[in-house]
């Protein structure tokens, strides 16, 4: 039972799953304005840490090392992962802006 009475069958939910609109892409400009903010603060943890990994495959490994507070650590690692997303977003943006 769900709330006072509701039950959900499984039906139900993939009905609401198969009704929902996918969010609409970005403009490039709001893509770009989001890298930046995730940029700034990435930025703050690698200074507040002293983050120095040699190479883009140590950076987690440094990371855990060297981050003490665990919500730093989590939080670095999301920002790690919004970066990619949307970095990837935005290079297919313009490609597909490019080619049209």
């Amino acid at each position: 039972m769900i709330g006072i009475g509701f039950q959900a069958t499984r039906s139900d939910v993939r009905r609401s799953m198969t009704n929902t609109t996918p969010p609409a892409m970005p403009q490039l400009s709001e893509l770009q304005a989001h890298l930046e903010q995730v940029s700034q603060e990435m930025i703050g943890l690698i200074r507040a840490y002293d983050l120095d990994a040699d190479t883009p495959f140590e950076v987690i490994p440094v990371a855990r090392k060297k981050i003490s507070d665990p919500k730093d650590y989590v939080r670095f690692l999301e920002l790690s992962l919004e970066g990619r997303i949307y970095g990837e977003a935005a290079s297919a943006l313009m490609e597909a802006q490019k080619n049209a």
